[in-house]
């Protein structure tokens, strides 16, 4: 869910970004451009604000692949394996072989 709401806040603040046709201003000019002065600054907090979903987003991907790897065997364990299933391998050949 963090994801989903994550990637729809770049998508909206990406779109914002784009450039937008210019507007006739000639007839209208409204407080010496003064309008909106916060705006900056609000984007750049939006945007840190992404970014920074975005790295927990990944970080926390990160952690779930890696919980979902198989625990690497030692050399011991991988022969202790396989001489346990040739065991059972020649167990089960002699059972069959003399009916058992």
């Amino acid at each position: 869910m963090k994801l989903l709401v994550t990637l729809l806040a770049s998508v909206v603040l990406a779109a914002s970004a784009l450039p937008a046709r210019a507007a006739d201003d000639s007839k209208v000019k409204l407080g010496a451009g003064k309008i909106g002065e916060g705006v900056e600054e609000t984007a750049k907090g939006i945007g840190n604000t992404v970014v920074e979903g975005a790295k927990y987003s990944g970080d926390k991907l990160k952690e779930s692949g890696k919980a979902a790897e198989p625990k690497a065997k030692s050399a011991w364990e991988s022969v202790r394996d396989g001489t346990v299933d040739f065991g059972h391998s020649v167990k089960n050949f002699f059972t069959n072989l003399f009916g058992g």
